[in-house]
């Protein structure tokens, strides 16, 4: 059993500030002295090492929570000093990382007795320096670190703008027809007999599903597909700008070149290479989807598959040609057995305990469980579900503890924006996808080495645990753990097969739609254009099915810009490696112990300890390949 504590949060909330000021700027002030203790540590041994960890332990403490509490933090004030500290956090990384003593430390350690673990752990961190800058001369050294900090600044700016900038269209009351009931009594007319309609994922997308007014939804759209503009659209481009000129000053081509240096792909033309065989690969498909649309769309009047109405014809063909009618599958999904659900399954899957704590935590709405494994304490979730304002307004896992061997538990935090009543069944597939990051984040708490916690692998197999764990929320045995209507029905397994045959009748379309976002990601990083909505708009019919609405701007509320940079098409490149280890499962008996506590150890519980490909490939018995994922998209 551990003594190891976990994180104490203030029980009052005027206490948040200097909690924090403490928990940002002290860990900070203690990766100082631990790295001037590294520069003062005899050349060439071992305790450099020991102390690089010690130091980065730290500076990953102060991150994470900074990170964290500016996304999530109900007090403005405690926002506005977390992204504060955590320009300093930033500030404080970039430095080091351009620290010639620091760096000629390390590059004196001596590799013969460093077990495989720590001489990964110095290898990379000698790759980190001289991708930071740290070997060039002086003048190249002082202009990288005032792109950082600029960087920094127009990060925090782009994503405050769409976590800020919720819009609301207003559309009469009438509009409401064809959404469920539980909507309806939410969204209540106005003296004018209107209703708002917000940015929100809740709202929106219930509304473009099932609203049956065009011209409302439409107006709905324009709206969402407006976030973040136009103040975005200015942060972006001198974001594009700075990224291609720090890559070009480190002696790189561009910024996709840089950016993918560390990740399986290796090479940024590899990118576009890719890209582009997934959408010709599912060109066919997207075509035969895309007709299919129209002539229901036809049957209301609608001629061109847009951004405001695939979702609707989407809906109403897998209620006439599937018998899906997704307001009556909402109707197993309440929210609290979701939840409840979620972590049924998956405690079963992985052989774990959650016990629910009453701690404290930032906002009420915030649940935490304590996370056991064969009676050890790995450490602690919390899921943040409910959408609120100035809260982060997508669906993601951010770390709050990295866990380290012997030092500290890992703590993660799953931050999305649900309804509390019944959920579409897509939503709870994000729960699932997401829960499967937080699981990777605590069960890769294990390492001695920071530097291998949690979802520390490349970042193009980053998605791959999350989305392989979707599958299980596809699986009718899986699905009736907790998917009960009111009197306790569970959700028949022929409306389940049928809910899976209906999702992926458009899955040829949708690739393509996610080709359109990973292009935009690498055409932007490549190109740097100068008019990005002109860009966006010739990128559209390269790739989407699905026209845009004119008088949007998409990539101004893409958030994805800013943390994935290039790399938006990691989404799929994981994907092909997800349908190759599901393939690994017995389609039959998804809660095999054994295959799934194989998979726990060998890949989730590894962390960064291992290059991804390894990992697969020791889990696997194999190189991974595309024949799942081919046979899938052909299906």
């Amino acid at each position: 059993m551990t003594s190891l504590e976990l994180l104490s949060l203030p029980t009052r909330s005027e206490d948040w500030a200097d909690w924090l000021t403490e928990r940002g700027r002290g860990s900070l002030r203690t990766a100082a002295d631990h790295v001037a203790a590294l520069k003062e540590a005899p050349s060439g041994s071992t305790a450099i090492l020991q102390l690089w960890n010690d130091a980065s332990i730290s500076v990953a403490n102060a991150s994470a929570v900074t990170s964290l509490l500016s996304s999530v933090h109900p007090d403005a004030v405690v926002v506005e000093l977390a992204e504060e500290i955590e320009v300093e956090v930033r500030r404080f990384s970039s430095d080091l990382l351009l620290d010639a003593d620091v760096f000629a430390q390390l590059s004196s350690v001596r590799q013969d007795p460093l077990d495989d673990g720590a001489l990964r752990v110095l290898t990379d961190a000698l790759r980190s320096f001289r991708r930071a800058g740290v070997d060039r001369d002086e003048e190249i050294r002082v202009a990288v670190r005032e792109l950082n900090e600029r960087e920094t600044a127009l990060s925090q700016a782009f994503s405050r703008n769409i976590r800020d900038g919720r819009r609301t269209a207003t559309v009469p009351a009438s509009a409401l027809e064809g959404l469920p009931a539980d909507f309806v009594a939410d969204h209540p007319a106005d003296g004018d007999g209107n209703v708002a309609i917000t940015t929100e994922y809740p709202d929106v997308h219930p509304f473009l599903t099932y609203s049956r007014d065009a011209d409302a939804r439409r107006a709905v759209a324009t709206e969402f597909l407006n976030l973040g503009w136009p103040e975005n659209d200015a942060v972006l481009t001198d974001l594009l700008r700075l990224r291609q000129e720090k890559a070009r000053l480190l002696g790189y081509s561009d910024w996709p070149d840089f950016d993918a240096e560390v990740k399986m792909i290796r090479r940024g033309d590899a990118i576009a290479e890719f890209i582009d065989k997934i959408a010709e690969d599912s060109l066919a498909a997207g075509e035969r989807d895309l007709q299919v649309l129209l002539a229901r769309g036809a049957q209301d009047g609608i001629t061109t598959i847009d951004a405001s109405n695939w979702r609707y014809c989407f809906e109403a063909v897998k209620r006439d040609q599937y018998g899906v009618d997704a307001q009556e599958v909402r109707r197993y999904f309440e929210f609290s057995r979701v939840r409840q659900g979620l972590l049924d399954v998956t405690a079963r899957l992985f052989g774990l305990e959650y016990v629910p704590v009453d701690a404290p935590t930032w906002h009420e709405d915030v649940t935490s469980f304590d996370v056991r494994l064969d009676g050890e304490l790995l450490g602690r979730i919390h899921l943040d579900l409910h959408p609120r304002e100035r809260k982060y307004n997508h669906a993601a896992q951010f770390d709050l503890v990295p866990g380290v061997r012997e030092r500290q538990l890992a703590e993660g935090v799953l931050v999305c924006n649900f309804t509390r009543g019944l959920m579409d069944h897509d939503e709870v597939v994000t729960l699932f996808h997401e829960f499967g990051h937080l699981m990777h984040h605590v069960l890769a708490g294990r390492h001695e080495w920071v530097r291998f916690s949690g979802v520390a692998t490349e970042w193009d197999f980053v998605e791959a645990p999350s989305q392989m764990l979707e599958e299980w929320a596809w699986d009718a045995g899986v699905l009736q753990v907790f998917a009960t209507d009111e009197a306790g029905t569970p959700i028949p397994a022929d409306l389940v097969d049928r809910m899976r045959a209906a999702d992926e009748f458009c899955k040829g379309l949708l690739a393509r739609t996610q080709m359109f976002y990973a292009a935009v990601s690498y055409r932007f990083h490549l190109e740097v254009p100068e008019d990005l909505t002109a860009r966006l708009f010739e990128l559209y019919p390269q790739y989407s099915l699905i026209e845009p609405l004119e008088g949007t701007h998409f990539h101004a509320g893409f958030g994805h810009l800013d943390g994935y940079t290039s790399a938006y098409y990691t989404y799929f490149w994981s994907l092909v490696i997800a349908k190759d280890m599901f393939s690994a499962f017995d389609p039959d008996d998804l809660f095999d112990p054994g295959q799934a506590t194989r998979y726990r150890d060998v890949v989730l519980a590894a962390g960064g300890s291992h290059d991804a490909a390894v990992l697969v490939a020791e889990f696997l018995g194999r190189p991974y390949n595309t024949d799942a994922f081919t046979a899938w998209l052909d299906r």
